[in-house]
């Protein structure tokens, strides 16, 4: 298996104290990062505390720093290589949904599923499979999509809402998380539809709370999605087949957005902000702003500041 090049967990104040003294006893070299509370690198390793309490340990001597600083000095306790031991349930057949685009005003929204058991486990961590958040590049998303899509016993489902539809769609549902909840359940619809393919037959299907509630999603589910239970939790894409699920559904919203940028002949910048801002009001000079619904997501404000039309009022959000 290839050595761990990346690794994240949570620190209570103190263990981050404990940690800092020890990267400074040895002879860390410190430097400022943003939204850090301090960071240090040395040699083959670059360690990361942050102000939320996330620890990011990267460099190719990571796997070492885990198993003989972290874990024994700061953590008191092995992890690392323990997972199926401490917690077998992630050798369970499960399955797996996450989403892709509902933050970007240009591109589709989409969603995608996988079947995982426990051969795939293996593969799919020599692979360095991980939270397609967690990654910069479309060329190493594109690489990781074709390894889960050619290992063997993996069946997966992409559901796609091009731009017009999912304008339609918001419309009728005047709700993101009411269309998130459409395509999961979308999703895992079809994927029990393929139920024949799966040996064993999933336990479950796992994907992240985006709702205040889980029965946004349960309500959606439709006849064979109601036959498997449905776990919601927050940092689902920990789960690996969830992490699986959201590098093929970036996949499917890059390749998108990419083939969208060759039909109109502009760059589509990814988000929000004023880099899209710019080039929305790009677009509605190239090409009208009755075309803008075809590439773009209509309730953002940035469509209306392209349009140069007035803004609501910002609602506060209250829990």
């Amino acid at each position: 298996m290839k050595p761990l090049t990346s690794y994240t967990t949570n620190l209570s104040s103190n263990q981050a104290d404990a940690l800092k003294t020890l990267l400074q006893a040895r002879n860390y070299q410190f430097r400022e990062v943003p939204y850090a509370r301090f960071a240090a690198e040395k040699e083959k390793t670059n360690v990361v505390f942050y102000e939320s309490g996330k620890l990011v340990v990267q460099g190719k001597g990571t796997q070492d720093f885990v198993e003989f600083v972290l874990e024994p000095e700061v953590l008191k306790q092995a992890k690392l290589g323990y997972e199926s031991v401490l917690n077998p349930e992630i050798l369970l057949p499960r399955l797996g949904v996450d989403e892709s685009g509902k933050g970007d005003f240009f591109g589709p929204m989409c969603a995608a599923g996988v079947y995982m058991n426990e051969s795939m486990i293996k593969a799919w961590k020599e692979a360095g499979v991980r939270n397609s958040k967690n990654i910069g590049s479309d060329k190493r998303i594109r690489e990781w999509a074709e390894i889960i899509r050619k290992t063997p016993g993996c069946v997966s489902t992409v559901v796609p809402i091009g731009n017009e539809a999912y304008n339609r769609l918001f419309l009728k549902l005047r709700s993101v998380n009411a269309m998130l909840a459409w395509g999961h359940a979308r999703v895992i619809e079809n994927l029990m539809a393929l139920q024949y393919q799966m040996k064993p037959m999933p336990v479950r299907a796992i994907s992240d709370q985006f709702a205040a509630t889980a029965d946004t999603v349960n309500k959606a589910l439709m006849r064979l999605g109601r036959s498997i239970e449905l776990i919601q939790r927050h940092r689902a894409e920990e789960d690996l087949a969830v992490a699986a699920a959201s590098i093929l559904a970036r996949n499917e919203f890059v390749t998108r957005l990419s083939n969208m940028e060759k039909q109109y002949g502009m760059v589509f910048p990814k988000g929000a902000g004023a880099i899209v801002d710019a080039a929305a009001k790009e677009f509605i000079g190239k090409h009208g702003v009755e075309n803008l619904p075809k590439v773009a997501k209509m309730h953002f404000r940035t469509a209306l500041r392209a349009q140069g039309l007035p803004e609501p009022p910002k609602v506060r959000w209250r829990r």
